[in-house]
């Protein structure tokens, strides 16, 4: 028996295993919360990622971040919704860095369209009610191939933006021209077109038995290859850059003037009664997975989550830097997970509601208890 208890000491060691006691994603996943426990009993299934980064600040202002996964791997497709709006979002600000005659407040029209539109204004929307169109005036304004390019030169590269969100022609190679118009000066970004789409090659890219398309059941699994990609990892990392930028090498950074992070990080925390919605409608946790995506309550003043979330296809995500300014409690924390028990895609019908959002609501609710424990 001693001699099992010593080889399993030594196995641990080389594999770079931690214990339950030392690991705080594997802590928090053994709770016997019901919510918690049926997606930790079935982490297959559910496909279940999640990456937490414990943040510890030192008297001389250095910041220590240290990394946990569980279950992380980016050869594993889960189809990233929403949250590829964050590093559009983010590059699109560090291209208009270095725009001359133009800043976030300067007006401008998509295409033939005569709607103007403010960087200001569509970060409100991105992250107060995730609108796809505003994201898709950033995408306009870039195109894929710039913002695939600018992830990699970060050290960003399990990504693949392919198409717009919820738009018609989604993913045409043709951008829109976008006018900016500045004192009566108007400055033009001419159309561009990028390169054809390539398919993916990863795992788990064709899920579950069928789908609906066109109103049709279609009897077999749906092919995600042509979608957009985005890993946890360079989720998480991109959340990491922006948060604690002096962390990273200068050129691993996003390029943003102090104002323009300061009015990011503002809208990535704000909430929708905060921005102008109805909070009836769009309530506090409408895009705060974590902690209160279960409730409809209100998120008291000292608990500040500056994060984006993503739900589509039965799949959720969410990617969060939390802080509670009375406790002194901070920690980074991005998960996904797919609940879809029927298998069927694009039905409209999933476990969203019943097992998906109890699930992350815990699971943040957990890591902040856990923070609060060490206090």
């Amino acid at each position: 028996m001693k001699r099992f208890f010593l080889l399993a000491c030594v196995l641990c060691f080389f594999s770079g295993c931690k214990s339950v006691k030392n690991d705080p994603i594997k802590k928090v996943l053994s709770s016997n919360n019901d919510a918690i426990k049926k997606v930790a009993d079935q982490p297959e299934h559910f496909e279940l990622q999640i990456i937490y980064t414990a943040v510890k600040r030192k008297n001389n202002g250095k910041v220590i971040l240290t990394d946990y996964k569980y279950n992380v791997d980016a050869s594993n497709y889960y189809y990233p919704a929403s949250t590829v709006k964050l590093p559009i979002a983010v590059l699109a600000l560090e291209k208009l860095n270095g725009m001359k005659n133009a800043d976030a407040n300067t007006v401008f029209t998509v295409g033939d369209g005569e709607t103007k539109f403010s960087f200001a204004d569509d970060l409100r929307k991105i992250f107060a009610v995730s609108s796809n169109e505003a994201s898709n005036d950033f995408y306009e304004f870039m195109g894929r191939d710039y913002i695939n390019r600018k992830m990699k030169e970060k050290g960003l590269k399990q990504v693949r933006i392919s198409h717009r969100l919820s738009a018609a022609n989604s993913g045409a190679s043709q951008t829109k021209k976008i006018a900016f118009y500045n004192n009566g000066e108007e400055v033009l970004i001419p159309s561009v077109r990028d390169s054809a789409i390539v398919s993916l090659k990863l795992n788990k890219i064709l899920k579950g038995k069928g789908y609906y398309e066109n109103g049709k059941l279609i009897n077999s699994p749906m092919d995600f290859s042509r979608k957009n990609y985005l890993s946890l990892e360079t989720l998480h990392g991109t959340m990491k850059r922006v948060v604690f930028p002096d962390n990273f090498p200068r050129k691993k950074r996003f390029d943003l003037s102090a104002e323009n992070r300061e009015l990011l990080l503002y809208n990535m925390q704000n909430l929708p009664r905060n921005a102008g919605y109805d909070p009836k409608e769009y309530y506090d946790g409408y895009c705060k997975f974590f902690m209160f995506g279960d409730t409809k309550e209100t998120i008291p003043d000292n608990i500040k989550i500056y994060n984006k979330v993503g739900d589509a296809y039965g799949t959720l995500i969410d990617c969060a830097y939390i802080v509670d300014e009375i406790n002194r409690i901070e920690f980074i924390i991005s998960a996904t997970l797919l609940v879809n028990e029927d298998q069927i895609f694009n039905d409209d019908d999933y476990d969203y509601d019943e097992i998906g959002l109890p699930f992350l609501a815990e699971l943040g609710r957990a890591f902040y208890r856990l923070n609060l424990e060490k206090l």
